[in-house]
């Protein structure tokens, strides 16, 4: 009983790691997307 319990705490705590790290990862940029500064020559 108590080892099933611990894998389910296991997991839950895997689970619960990967869902911060997949709504991190699915943030959009606040960084510019370029670091370059565009000069019209024209």
């Amino acid at each position: 009983m108590f080892r099933f319990l611990k894998y389910l705490l296991i997991l839950a705590v895997i689970g619960a790691i990967g869902l911060l790290g997949y709504s991190y990862l699915m943030e959009p940029e606040t960084a510019p997307r370029s670091d370059r500064i565009e000069i019209d020559a024209g």
